[in-house]
């Protein structure tokens, strides 16, 4: 089942359930993929990929705001963007944890001979890869430069 189809679904079910965050959060999520298929030009599906990648920016765009909202002392607009974001995480696949990150980096580290933090773009790209929307660039991040400063 495409991601637009699961989407209208879900829209579906939260207009009968009367719950007005989730509405909104599915309605922005139908309009980021309504964009991004016109911006292509023609009126086809995105890969899965694309929807992936979509989806993950919305998260990050809410995450970010909610945080901002909180250093500003703004609850009451952070609570609503952490309620969107967990709404659209639910079409994301499972993330990996940690460990498994972790893992990958080193499995990474091993097949690419890296040895300092100069080499942290090709452990970067090769776990990214791997982890195919997955897991986070901050986390992956975080985790390669642990690694190659020890």
């Amino acid at each position: 089942m495409s991601l637009s189809t699961q989407i209208m679904d879900a829209m579906k079910a939260a207009m009968k359930a009367k719950d007005q965050e989730s509405l909104q959060a599915l309605r922005s999520v139908k309009s980021a993929i309504l964009l991004a298929q016109t911006e292509s030009g023609a009126k086809q599906e995105l890969s899965e990929d694309a929807e992936i990648k979509l989806l993950q920016k919305l998260v990050k765009q809410r995450k970010d705001s909610a945080a901002l909202y909180t250093e500003q002392g703004r609850e009451d607009l952070a609570t609503p963007e952490l309620t969107e974001a967990a709404v659209i995480e639910q079409f994301l696949p499972a993330q990996l944890s940690e460990q498994e990150v972790e893992k990958l980096v080193e499995e990474a580290i091993a097949q690419t001979g890296a040895s300092s933090m100069a080499d942290m773009g090709k452990v970067m790209g090769m776990v990214s890869g791997k982890a195919a929307g997955r897991a986070d660039g901050k986390t992956i991040s975080t985790i390669v430069k642990r690694k190659l400063s020890n």
